[in-house]
């Protein structure tokens, strides 16, 4: 009997020694068929061993972005102003179907005086690009994606290089008036009743 290895690895046989297993090995296989049966299920150790895939680094997972829950007070508010000085609910509600397009362009003349005001009374707006529309630009990598969108055939990353279709709009200042206690925002023109 071979003596066990303290290191745990499987011992090596001598020739002769191993000529001795094999026989007895042999008459026990054809001797005891549950002895056969276990050896038939052992593994073949000295069968190649299978390859095995690297390991791939999971993608990062994009950052989840918080929703804010927007208030309808400012909208509301800036609705109630479009309507009063550009009468822009009136406009946009109305079936335009009956009039010429001399009527509709003679009302949209005073939508649009009406909404410019707006704008010019409660936002300082400037343009997002200084480039004027239809110049050649080139986008930086690290640009704002909220601030710039591409369009066309967008492939690859920045820099990119294309023509300004709309120089965009940002709001760099906004000062509504400020909303008296009790008074409805909801109500965005109030009716008239003529007595």
């Amino acid at each position: 009997m071979n003596k066990p290895n303290p290191g745990g690895a499987p011992s090596r046989p001598s020739f002769f020694s191993r000529v001795s297993l094999a026989f007895g090995a042999f008459f026990k296989i054809v001797g005891n068929p549950d002895y056969a049966g276990r050896i038939d299920k052992l593994p073949a150790q000295d069968a190649a061993p299978q390859p095995v895939a690297p390991a791939v680094p999971a993608e990062p997972k994009p950052a989840l972005r918080m929703l804010k829950e927007a208030s309808p007070d400012a909208a509301l508010q800036l609705l109630g102003m479009l309507q009063r000085d550009a009468r822009l609910i009136d406009f946009a509600t109305e079936d335009l179907s009956a009039y010429s397009d001399a009527d509709i362009g003679a009302a949209a003349r005073v939508v649009h005086e009406g909404c410019r005001k707006v704008l010019r009374e409660h936002f300082m707006i400037e343009p997002v690009l200084r480039e004027t529309e239809g110049s050649q630009i080139t986008v930086s990598p690290g640009f704002d994606a909220s601030a710039i969108r591409l369009t066309g055939n967008v492939v690859g990353s920045a820099p990119f290089n294309g023509v300004v279709g709309h120089r965009g709009w940002r709001a760099t200042d906004v000062h509504l008036p400020k909303v008296a206690d009790g008074h409805n925002v909801h109500v965005l023109a109030p009716a008239e009743v003529e007595l």
